[in-house]
């Protein structure tokens, strides 16, 4: 599947523009009644993505693991996990998905591997071995502590003792996660050797994960102290990350594998670029196109409201039209408390305010990753202590990232046994809200956010403004939010909300072409309203 003519017969890329929705297959749907979901109910369920309307999906990993990180950590890169299938399992998944019109991107860890992976275990055996500067090792300081004060994301030193060795090895997030020495050529073609056996298979594409991470100074510098007035909650929080991440030479591997990609077909290659400041990384990664196609950072992952001027400040981030790339946007994943949660008011107001957040979600100049279950408004779960899964909500309770919360299953059967995700017990609880906002209520309600997130979706597909233009004249005005997109042509949109739950003066009356909760293009917008009109 190559290139698609969107607009006035020029050929663009398949992907600009395009909506991606992100399925993590622990918590879609199991197929064999072990409780988690599987590659055999990912395909069951192809269908109601596909009715979406969306271009692609994006799995979570599902390569061999010992699943101490949930597949962040590959055993190897070659193989299903039991857990979730076989290889053939995944060539019909594949060939479902392009049947019915979907591309498929795998996630891709390039920065480690896991601790029982056959790499680290000959690494680990000797200093003068063939794989022995695979990974990241360092002598421990006279007085026996840590090579320096790196510390790991998931709280706590970034280094583990390794007795075999008599070295530590650097880790940024568990310790069952080394770090691979991507410095090494050896393990660059390593790495690209895993992304040509996945491109081989008929991908369309990768998402990288934490793709800045993947190289550090191999000097093993000190991080600078962080200063006062930033959020702290984990040792990491101490530091400026200058030297364990985003080291300059990591564009250039990200050029042999877009490379590559490119000459397989699969050329789509979007980078999760993690961290307190990852501007500088996000510009490098995409400039011009490359080597990246895309990369999203976290402004709204983690940010705790929704507000004119936070999303005014994170769309400054990327100008249209200067080279600066081309984003991708995601208010919710498998790492983040659900966006529902965190900036929609409870009660009466949460199902309008939620229409008004998706109109602008799939507004914005990029490519959308919807989150399973964000189509439906899902909330976040309060998983309580000891039916916690995920290592980092257990090493930071009550303080961490919420993401058990954030990969309960998915809600297909209001009353059906495990909400129609599995006969069985699931591996993480169903929210006590999630019935009610179950798939088949939302089919039966033609007023849902189901339904309203469908007629998005295919408004943005028919509109060469939203899905390949440019974005500018942001205003963030108190409660009220504005910007035009322009399109290829001469077509203009007027992307007008209001955040605030009264009625709002908004401008010129101008010609509706999708109104939410009442905009009617008046000039007046009702509570939380949204509207794009013509210009």
């Amino acid at each position: 599947m190559g290139e698609d003519s969107r607009d006035a017969g020029t050929a663009v890329p398949w992907w600009q523009g395009a909506v991606i929705y992100q399925i993590y297959p622990r918590s879609f749907q199991d197929s064999n009644g072990d409780g988690v979901g599987d590659l055999a109910g990912i395909i069951r369920r192809l269908s109601y993505v596909a009715a979406l309307g969306v271009d692609a999906v994006w799995l979570s990993p599902v390569f061999r693991s010992p699943m101490a990180d949930f597949g962040y950590d590959v055993s190897d890169h070659c193989a299903i996990d039991p857990l979730f299938g076989t290889l053939a399992e995944m060539d019909a998944l594949l060939a479902r998905a392009h049947a019915l019109g979907l591309r498929v991107l795998l996630d891709l860890v390039l920065p480690h591997t896991s601790d029982r992976h056959p790499w680290f275990a000959e690494s680990r055996q000797s200093r003068t071995g063939p794989k022995a500067d695979w990974y990241v090792w360092g002598d421990p300081k006279p007085d026996g502590t840590p090579p320096n004060n790196w510390q790991s994301v998931f709280a706590g030193p970034a280094w583990t003792w390794d007795a075999q060795r008599q070295q530590y090895y650097f880790h940024h997030f568990l310790p069952q996660q080394p770090q691979l020495n991507l410095h090494q050529a050896e393990v660059q073609e390593a790495q690209l050797a895993v992304a040509r056996f996945s491109c081989a298979r008929g991908v369309d594409g990768f998402r990288l994960d934490a793709i800045n991470f993947a190289m550090g100074d191999p000097g093993l510098a000190d991080n600078p102290p962080a200063p006062p007035g930033r959020p702290r909650t984990r040792p990491a929080d101490y530091q400026l990350w200058r030297h364990n991440q985003a080291h300059p030479d990591i564009p250039a591997f990200l050029g042999r594998l877009r490379a590559l990609c490119d000459d397989a077909g699969a050329g789509f290659l979007m980078g999760e670029v993690a961290g307190p400041d990852p501007r500088a990384a996000l510009r490098a990664y995409t400039a011009g196109g490359r080597p990246l196609s895309s990369a999203y950072g976290f402004a709204f992952l983690h940010a705790p409201q929704l507000t004119p001027l936070t999303v005014a400040e994170a769309l400054a981030d990327w100008p249209s039209g200067d080279g600066s790339g081309w984003p991708s946007w995601a208010f919710s994943n498998h790492d983040a408390p659900r966006w529902v949660s965190r900036w929609a008011p409870e009660g009466p107001a949460r199902a309008p305010f939620s229409r008004l957040v998706m109109a602008l979600f799939l507004a914005l100049r990029g490519n959308p990753i919807l989150y399973q279950g964000e189509e439906l408004g899902l909330t976040q779960v309060s998983v309580p202590f000891d039916r916690l899964r995920d290592p980092e909500a257990i090493a930071n309770w009550p303080l961490s990232l919420g993401r058990d919360g954030a990969r309960t299953p998915m809600p297909w059967e209001a009353a059906a046994p495990g909400l129609g995700f599995s006969a069985a017990e699931p591996w993480l609880p169903c929210g006590s809200d999630h019935a009610a906002l179950a798939v088949d209520r939302q089919e039966a309600d033609a007023a849902s956010l189901l339904h309203l997130t469908r007629r998005l979706v295919a408004f943005r597909r028919g509109e060469p403004a939203l899905r390949l233009g440019a974005l500018g004249d942001i205003r963030a005005e108190g409660d009220l939010l504005s910007f035009v997109r322009t399109g290829p042509g001469a077509d203009r949109l007027l992307c007008r909300f209001n955040f605030a739950p009264c009625l709002l003066a908004a401008g010129a009356a101008a010609p509706l072409a999708f109104g939410v909760n009442g905009a009617d293009g008046s000039g007046w917008l009702p509570a939380f309203g949204a509207e794009i009109c013509r210009l």
